[in-house]
């Protein structure tokens, strides 16, 4: 269960502090229209600042328990089982609010035999779910005088608009909208920057014919992937429809090609849909069934969607909105600039660390983010894709409920990046089938063999970078093999940027 901090508050006006975020009154972004919609939660659970004003405190009826703060209680609870948990919850109103969050019964569930059977009666919530109980069955015992901003901020995320934080993006935030680009003008100018394209979509045949109902006569008995669990599209669309879940489970599946038998490209015959001609041939194409995941089909509900995070091995990706609408925001990168507000990167980048849902980020540090140079942010409606270039920062939530289709590819013009990416950063590769021991070396023979001048002039490209960069560190430390007669200078004025390698 995560933990955060509700600070001292009430319903009309609740300061929100994400863990390592700068507070951020609500009322910075959003109405007090918007405000006053947050209904009152289903058990009468208050943040804590409420009990300062309270006379009564259903903490003090838990014994031992008040010694430990509640984002460590709500860690104790997740080491227990079902039948603990019920019996731990019918003690005292307090253990009873902790003991009905929806979080625990979640992970209950989804190690559960029902859940990975795939097929099931979805009834509402995880808790029902994994009890079989009908909504007739499900008691509410009154909360008013729990107190806990560990249990009232998931229903504060679930029920804040997103609208504040989608709509009036400033004119210098906007992603670029165009109808669509030839290969030559992708390549020379907008390989590096994210765009949206509104014709190409329209022509595709499962953009004509797909929408839930569709899927769902055709393919409701197959199993995708969503998240951490494998459910027949039936059962993922009844749980789409009917939960409250602060962050909904994702159907992010890899391998529905194949499964719905669809026909992808121009040269099929009768296609169902095609790569947009703008973004050319994939060099990673070459690896034929060795090439890393690249296809993915995408269903969510409204609020669903990815935090904070770049496409693997240095590839560039395009986002093709089929039905339902999303919102982006992105950060360009470089070894020089920071993350977005509110992420966390270890040093070697391998490790990111963003302890928030998409709700609660947009809560603590939107108003941050949209001041950030380089922010860019936009929404891809029905119809519409979306390029990603290869090293940007994205956040993506669905508007309402989605279907899309994503793919990752490699730009000619990011080639250097992608090889650069395979052979320094090997222990970050990922997607590649586990026979593949060598991905570097594979796609380098294979390049050799259908791409051999392509490969030679992005070799050549990489050792100029590299003689660039050889040449800032010399001046950075002096070692110019010549008498200063000036004094010391970093020098860096002339030389291209120190930015990553796209």
């Amino acid at each position: 269960m995560k933990s955060s901090v509700v600070p001292a508050g009430c319903l009309d006006s609740v300061d929100i502090q994400p863990s390592g975020g700068v507070p951020e009154s609500l009322g910075l972004e959003q109405s007090a229209e918007s405000l006053h919609s947050i209904p009152p939660h289903p058990l009468g659970i208050k943040p804590s600042g409420n009990q300062y004003t309270s006379s009564l405190n259903s903490k003090s009826s838990i014994g031992p328990f008040q010694l430990f703060p509640d984002e460590v209680l709500a860690i104790f609870l997740e080491y227990l089982n079902s039948s603990t948990l019920r019996f731990l919850g019918s003690t005292c109103k307090f253990l009873y609010a902790f003991c009905r969050s929806d979080d625990f019964w979640k992970s209950l569930f989804i190690d559960s035999p029902q859940s990975k059977s795939g097929s099931f009666d979805w009834r509402g919530t995880w808790r029902s779910t994994c009890l079989a109980l009908s909504h007739d069955q499900v008691c509410r015992v009154n909360c008013d005088f729990v107190f806990s901003d560990v249990l009232y901020r998931p229903f504060l995320c679930t029920h804040t608009s997103l609208e504040p934080y989608t709509t009036n993006i400033p004119r210098a935030n906007a992603i670029a909208r165009l109808e669509n680009l030839s290969f030559d003008e992708f390549s020379g100018r907008w390989s590096d920057k994210p765009f949206i394209l509104t014709k190409p979509v329209h022509e595709w045949p499962v953009f004509k014919s797909w929408n839930t109902e569709a899927l769902l006569h055709q393919y409701g008995n197959i199993k995708f992937r969503a998240e951490a669990v494998d459910w027949t599209l039936q059962t993922y669309v009844d749980y789409m429809n009917n939960s409250s879940d602060e962050s909904p489970l994702y159907l992010f599946d890899r391998g529905f090609v194949d499964k719905m038998q669809l026909r992808v490209g121009k040269h099929q015959s009768s296609p169902s849909y095609w790569i947009p001609e703008c973004f050319g041939e994939d060099p990673f194409a070459v690896l034929g069934e060795n090439r890393p995941d690249d296809k993915w089909l995408i269903v969510g509900p409204a609020r669903s969607g990815s935090t904070f995070h770049k496409d693997p091995n240095a590839t560039s990706a395009w986002n093709a909105v089929i039905r339902g609408s999303k919102y982006w925001i992105m950060f360009p990168s470089s070894a020089s600039s920071p993350p977005p507000p509110g992420v966390y990167v270890s040093e070697d980048q391998s490790e990111v660390t963003s302890p928030l849902s998409i709700a609660e980020w947009l809560l603590g540090f939107h108003a941050e983010a949209r001041k950030t140079p380089g922010c860019v942010e936009g929404v891809c409606n029905e119809g519409e894709v979306l390029h990603v270039p290869s090293g940007w920062w994205h956040l993506v939530v669905n508007l309402d409920a989605s279907i899309a289709i994503t793919q990752n590819f490699v730009p000619r013009s990011h080639l250097a990046g992608v090889l650069s990416f395979l052979k320094d950063k090997s222990d970050q590769i990922s997607g590649f089938k586990k026979d593949v021991v060598d991905p570097y070396g594979t796609f380098v023979e294979r390049m050799q063999v259908d791409y051999s001048e392509l490969l030679n002039q992005t070799f050549a490209d990489l050792e100029k970078i590299a003689e660039v960069r050889k040449r800032k560190w010399d001046a950075a430390v002096g070692n110019t093999g010549e008498e200063s007669g000036g004094g010391f200078s970093f020098g860096f004025g002339g030389d291209d940027s120190d930015e990553e390698v796209p």
